[in-house]
């Protein structure tokens, strides 16, 4: 989104892609960011650490904290970039179903 400073970008590993789901794993060293996306499937997310999130939106930012194991679920089309912002490195499992 336009006007925020140049933070690190997080890193994507791609774990599984297949016809039914594309499975990513996401690691965020403090700081750093998604990029701003709009997600083309549904998704389901499931932290591998605490996660301190800032979700920037058109509509506002919001933070998030998501304990390690739990799960959040989202509909496409859902616009953001995802920040790390907390102190420690954060990861989280993404899968979308196709």
């Amino acid at each position: 989104m336009p006007g925020f400073a140049a933070r690190p970008p997080a890193t994507p590993t791609l774990l599984l892609d297949d016809a039914v789901v594309r499975i990513t794993r996401w690691d965020f060293p403090p700081g750093a960011d998604t990029g701003v996306h709009t997600h083309g499937m549904g998704y389901v997310v499931v932290p591998m650490t605490d996660c301190a999130m800032l979700i920037e939106e058109d509509q506002g930012n919001r933070e998030v904290d998501i304990a390690k194991g739990a799960a959040y679920r989202r509909e496409a089309g859902a616009t953001h970039n995802v920040v790390n912002r907390g102190d420690a490195p954060m990861s989280f499992i993404e899968i979308e179903y196709k």
